[in-house]
């Protein structure tokens, strides 16, 4: 459940100035006026709809997390500009409603990591946890024990009236044993079976309920699918354990099952974590913390409280802004899109960079510096791009390489242009799956083709160790044990020359094969070998008929190589 109140943006205001938990760029952007007005009211704009579609019609149309790191930014760029005047964000505006609800929901302020949450618990005592059930917030009200009516959370002193929709779930008792005036204020959540938040997300939880509040008819079966925790009971006992208990026998236990006391700091990260990686019967986004004592109900107000707190989840995807726009071109010719981003915090690694895959991709999300992008981990350690936030109100211009001068068969001799894929074909020729150099990579054949000793792939069979022991950037120890790589790399097998070559994947050979026996075969030929299919005859064939395949060919046979 996002966070609802006018005081929210004070919280996250610190959170790029006190280097947080989600990104720890702090510099202020190099903007002209017109820009600084351009790009914080488009912000300001983009904020307002995610508001409008997530509390007045339910529909989340951005993650949480990227919200709240939307809204950071948003603070940050304003304190970088501090003499822009700009209109205060409403995130309820559109959702306040006719109802007034009897007493006013409340919300909560975010803590972000685990000094907020230290000093926090400083100066509190007497405090209860429970998981932040992610679900659509509601008043319901209850008179001499018999329910009376429901009220959506609204801008949080007035909300829809969803008494109808009320009377479909059973979920909310229509009778309890409570003569007298009830008011409880909780959460409508999509019953959910082992779920576990660390693995699933949110599942589009919230979203489903939202989604059968606005029908005026439910199947049983939908109808029992929602379920209530009850997080409040304004008037309720003062002590937060009878309150529980009270609450249980009333018929809301959900609120005592999944209530907890704690003493400390490392006690509430021990639920939190528990409660994100244990199965649940709902989908949460955090922990609240609730100290014992509150104010008297009659003085609550829409807006967050100093008596509970939320804290979210570690962040699985961070918002990241785009610097620069490079394209790596490998061996193969395939040409990869990276985005240079300002560093961004993501768990516990700092992003700096992160591949678009493919230029098709780049092309198609059309991503420039100054765009806000969405990124997570994969597998826990490589940064993965999910897609564009936000983009800049300036679209710098971008000329990709030439996607039909890179294939298999270009670059093999050095230009400026080809300089990318040749260092790439070098860096594979010598690797393990290589000819297997060690300790010979890019950086090595990049200071061979400054000294101007290669600028063809093979021109490092020629050279002596008296030119690599004059090398500009090698060490005499290090030119010694180059000139020793070399040598020895003459005494690999066929097989591994070809590989290292790059000659397409797959190739089987068979007993007294060499250049000449496949170089002489035609795409039918190549058909016939086990596991080459017809676009792989077609690239082998390709491959040994090249003109500067050939060439290396000469000069493998030149240079006595086996097979040659």
């Amino acid at each position: 459940m996002r966070m609802n109140t006018p005081l929210l943006s004070l919280i996250v205001a610190a959170t790029f100035a006190l280097h947080s938990e989600r990104s720890i760029s702090a510099d202020c952007p190099q903007w002209s006026a017109q820009q600084v007005r351009t790009e914080i009211s488009q912000l300001s704009t983009q904020i307002a709809e995610w508001d409008d579609a997530y509390h007045r019609l339910g529909i989340s149309l951005i993650a949480d997390e990227l919200y709240d790191q939307a809204l950071a930014k948003r603070q940050h760029w304003q304190r970088c500009f501090p003499t822009d005047a700009q209109r205060t964000l409403q995130p309820l505006a559109s959702s306040r409603g006719e109802i007034k609800h009897p007493i006013a929901q409340t919300g909560l302020n975010k803590l972000t990591n685990s000094q907020e949450l230290a000093t926090w618990l400083s100066t509190r005592q007497d405090i209860w946890v429970q998981p932040k059930v992610d679900g659509v917030a509601v008043s319901l009200i209850y008179d001499n024990g018999q329910f009376q009516q429901m009220i959506s959370r609204g801008d949080g002193q007035r909300g829809q009236d969803w008494t109808s929709q009320a009377l479909l779930l059973t979920a909310i008792p229509k009778r309890i044993a409570y003569q007298d005036s009830l008011v409880l204020q909780g959460e409508l959540y999509w019953r959910l079976e082992n779920h576990i938040q660390a693995d699933a997300g949110g599942v589009g939880a919230r979203s489903k309920v939202a989604g059968l509040l606005a029908r005026k008819r439910l199947s049983r079966e939908l109808a029992n699918g929602v379920g209530l925790f009850v997080w409040d009971w304004p008037q309720g006992p003062a002590d937060m354990s009878e309150r529980l208990q009270r609450l249980h026998e009333l018929g809301f236990s959900d609120s005592k099952r999944f209530s907890q006391p704690i003493n400390n700091a490392q006690q509430a990260r021990q639920w939190r974590t528990t409660w994100y990686t244990s199965a649940l019967p709902f989908a949460t986004d955090g922990i609240v913390l609730r100290q014992n004592a509150r104010q008297a109900a009659q003085y609550w107000q829409a807006k967050p409280p100093h008596w509970a707190v939320a804290w979210k989840y570690p962040v699985s995807q961070a918002l990241a802004e785009v610097r620069e726009v490079k394209f790596k071109i490998g061996r193969s010719g395939r040409i990869t899109p990276v985005l240079t981003l300002a560093a961004t915090q993501l768990d516990d690694r700092i992003i700096k960079h992160v591949s678009v895959a493919t230029l098709q991709r780049w092309q198609t999300m059309d991503i420039r510096p100054g765009d806000q992008v969405a990124i997570r981990l994969s597998g826990l350690t490589i940064p993965t791009l999910e897609s564009v936030v936000m983009r800049s109100s300036i679209r710098q211009p971008i000329t990709p390489p030439d996607a039909n001068a890179y294939h298999r068969l270009s670059c093999w001799r050095y230009s400026a242009a080809c300089a990318q894929q040749f260092i790439a074909r070098l860096s594979w020729l010598g690797s393990r799956a290589g000819l297997n150099m060690p300790g010979v990579g890019a950086g090595t054949w990049r200071k061979l083709i400054q000294a101007q000793h290669i600028s063809g792939l093979l021109d490092w069979l020629d050279l002596t160790a008296e030119q690599l022991q004059q090398t500009a950037g090698l060490a005499a120890r290090s030119a010694t044990a180059l000139s020793q790589r070399f040598n020895a790399a003459r005494q690999q097998p066929f097989n591994r020359w070809l590989t290292a070559l790059g000659a397409p994947p797959g190739l089987r050979l068979q007993p007294g094969d060499n250049w000449q026996r496949l170089a002489q075969r035609d795409t039918p030929a190549w058909r016939q070998q086990p596991g080459v299919g017809k676009v792989r005859a077609r690239q082998l064939k390709a491959f040994f008929a090249h003109p500067q395949v050939i060439n290396l060919q000469e000069q493998l046979h030149a240079a006595g190589i086996d097979g040659f």
